[in-house]
């Protein structure tokens, strides 16, 4: 049995999900003629109370998309210094935009609106325009964080009173839902365009969605064509999306509560320096400063289970739609055995 703890993207379709995209209807979306694509995005728009959204391959893609959409050459866009559209995703902010970050330290990935009143350049010549405000909820290297809905709008109310469009970076947006018990309306109404992930916590195997109003998401998908995004018969992809969207959300609290008790047991390891706050499905520790990260690693692999490094001593951990109760109690028994 391999315990893949590396990433939420690693789950694989079920049986359930492969029958569904198997028997989707299909055409060309290029042409504007794919019915289950645009099944699933009216779906999504409709979640969130946009008017539109369009299917792309991967949330990189998506978030880049809504950053080519929102800004000019020589703007910049405001963001945690954590932000997965900074640190993951090959310097597209600058290569695809040409535009700049001005990174701001929150807490645990989570920026407040008076930060972002504070860090707003004033309009004069030799200033980039600030022009636009990214969010991650939840914040991936602050160990799965989430926004609670007051702080969204109040970064939304500094965002209008400012001009600056305001972005959403939802890879795990359901994660943090289910969490909080907000709804996919109250979010949709924060922001002017949110990536949806689908292929991580909802277990389909490609495809995300970027929402927003139909303006912006018509010229959202020529940047997509631009972009090489375009797919032709996706309608298989997107039946899993689909699936996904109406039976893998309410589960994801499963994830939470098993990443919870591998929290506690790790409270309990003698080489466990620190751990930070686990709330949904991400689980980053510290290792103590003895101890080989590169090492460490290895010998979970050696017993069948897989995990990253996350820098330095850290470790993350991610549960997900394949990881069970059974897989739980095996990596407690590797975890309170393994030779430190």
């Amino acid at each position: 049995m391999i315990i893949d703890l590396r990433s939420d993207t690693v789950t694989k379709p079920s049986k359930e999900m492969l029958d569904v995209m198997f028997s989707a209807q299909v055409g060309d979306d290029v042409f504007g003629e794919e019915p289950t694509v645009i099944a699933l995005e009216e779906k999504t728009a409709a979640l969130f109370g946009k008017e539109a959204a369009l299917f792309c391959p991967s949330g990189t893609m998506t978030n880049q998309i809504a950053i080519k959409v929102h800004t000019q050459p020589g703007d910049e866009v405001l963001c945690d210094v954590t932000a997965h559209i900074y640190n993951y995703e090959g310097g597209g902010i600058s290569f695809n935009s040409g535009v700049q970050a001005k990174l701001l330290q929150g807490d645990r990935g989570r920026i407040t609106a008076h930060q972002v009143q504070e860090s707003i350049n004033p309009t004069y010549d030799w200033l980039t325009k600030t022009s636009l405000l990214c969010i991650e909820n939840t914040a991936n290297r602050a160990g799965g964080s989430y926004y609670s809905i007051q702080q969204m709008q109040e970064l939304s109310a500094v965002s209008k009173k400012n001009n600056l469009n305001y972005h959403l970076d939802g890879a795990r947006i359901f994660n943090a839902i289910v969490e909080t018990g907000y709804t996919t309306t109250e979010v949709g109404n924060c922001f002017d365009s949110i990536s949806v992930c689908l292929s991580k916590g909802l277990g389909a195997p490609v495809g995300s969605l970027l929402v927003g109003e139909k303006e912006f998401i018509r010229k959202a998908r020529r940047i997509r064509k631009v972009f090489g995004g375009g797919m032709r018969q996706a309608g298989y992809l997107a039946a899993a999306g689909i699936y996904a969207l109406d039976h893998n959300v309410d589960r994801l609290k499963e994830d939470h509560q098993r990443a919870t008790k591998i929290a506690a047991i790790m409270n309990s390891l003698g080489y466990v320096e620190n751990i930070l706050p686990v709330e949904t499905n991400i689980i980053i520790f510290n290792l103590i400063a003895k101890i080989n990260p590169a090492v460490f690693i290895q010998k979970l692999a050696d017993q069948n289970i897989k995990a990253v490094g996350f820098g330095k001593q850290a470790i993350r951990l991610v549960t997900h739609l394949d990881f069970t109760d059974d897989m739980l109690t095996e990596v407690e028994r590797v975890l309170k055995n393994i030779e430190s």
